[in-house]
């Protein structure tokens, strides 16, 4: 009998092993997507498919549409892998080993896991739930050390979708100027955010044009439906931009030009794609929110973009719910312990509204169940 080979890992991304591996659902409410579009929904792509191209350092063409839509400098635009290409570049661009890295927790586990892949140690800074999620800058300059490089944040916020205020990210972006590091700030949730705010904050644009401490990072995936482009990129100062292309050479070399032709036509059509993600998102919001004033179990913040992480009152961690209710009822969350808060489930709300209704259906038994316990 053959032996299965193990195969140790310096550095993991629990969260992305247990989505990758986890048993599909029917109803499915741990993805952060918005609903995924169709050819049909993307006007010309039949057309603007062609397999040549040149992209060295980005394909102009979508490296213009993305300086349009930010209002920035196209030389400040570098493109990525996604959301997550694009933070890796920023770290690899930017960390040394030995350097230090603080990052915010309740967090995302690939902004944790990148650093550490490079060298970086990692420290961490609090949002807390009695806060809001709020960034606290006071948290983050106790946290800093004179070895701190790089602060790591997310706008809306991933797990929660609360949207930080601009006057906790200016004084941040000051500390950082001061400490000779900058702040990498993942925004991938920020248009679908625009997208879902009515009645409520919006945020109020890149916070890249805050200064050249910021890094911003974003992609097509979360807010558009166009996951498959893998379309991200990255807005910096133009020396940033620099050392993230040569940081690219190493990594991947140049993106898809297939994928980058489509992403331009994707931002010709950006506004209708939009108003396509607000109606998803305006309609699932509401039902989403009802559920969880109906929910006496729940404690939860109400904020913007694809995703809510209530917390289960009187629960240590959220685990055995999740499982529960993935093989008993069928339907996904994702347990709060990949995201360093237990006691919490994330929940999208960006899909299909029947199977949302379906989902919170299963969700509203099982608590009725206590199946917690």
């Amino acid at each position: 009998m053959a032996t299965a080979i193990m195969i140790p890992l310096r550095v993991r991304a629990l969260y992305l092993e247990w989505a990758k591996t986890r048993p599909a659902a029917k109803f499915d409410l741990a993805g952060s997507n918005v609903l995924a579009c169709s050819i049909s929904d993307l006007p010309g792509a039949a057309d603007a498919l062609a397999l040549q191209g040149t992209n060295d350092d980005g394909y102009a063409p979508l490296i213009e549409a993305i300086a349009q839509r930010y209002k920035v400098k196209p030389e400040q635009v570098t493109t990525a892998q996604g959301a997550s290409g694009a933070n890796f570049l920023v770290c690899a661009a930017l960390l040394e080993p030995g350097d230090e890295v603080l990052v915010e927790t309740p967090g995302y586990d690939p902004l944790f896991a990148a650093p550490r892949l490079l060298g970086a140690h990692v420290n961490h800074f609090e949002r807390d739930f009695a806060d809001g999620f709020a960034l606290d800058p006071d948290r983050i300059r106790r946290a800093m050390t004179p070895r701190t490089r790089l602060i790591v944040l997310t706008s809306p916020h991933n797990p929660s979708g609360v949207i930080a205020s601009r006057e906790a990210l200016e004084e941040i972006g000051w500390m950082a100027h001061a400490n000779d590091a900058h702040v990498l700030l993942d925004e991938v949730y920020l248009d679908a955010s625009v997208a879902s705010a009515r009645g409520r904050t919006k945020p109020d644009g890149t916070c890249a044009v805050m200064g050249s401490s910021f890094i911003c990072t974003n992609s097509l995936t979360k807010s558009y439906g166009l996951s498959g482009l893998r379309c991200g990129w990255i807005i910096s100062s133009r020396d940033v931009a620099r050392r993230i292309c040569r940081a690219r050479d190493v990594v991947d070399g140049t993106g898809s030009i297939v994928a980058e032709r489509l992403a331009v036509l994707a931002f010709e059509h950006l506004d209708r794609l939009l108003k396509r993600s607000t109606e998803i998102l305006e309609t699932n919001g509401a039902i989403i929110r009802g559920f969880l004033r109906s929910r006496t179990e729940l404690d939860w913040i109400a904020a913007g973009g694809t995703i809510v992480f209530p917390r289960l009152r009187g629960v240590a961690d959220s685990s055995a719910f999740a499982e529960r209710l993935l093989f008993e009822r069928d339907t996904a969350i994702v347990p709060g312990r990949f995201f360093q808060a237990p006691e919490h489930f994330r929940m999208g709300f960006g899909g299909q509204t029947e199977t949302l209704r379906a989902g919170l259906d299963a969700i509203a038994t099982a608590l009725d169940a206590k199946a917690w316990i």
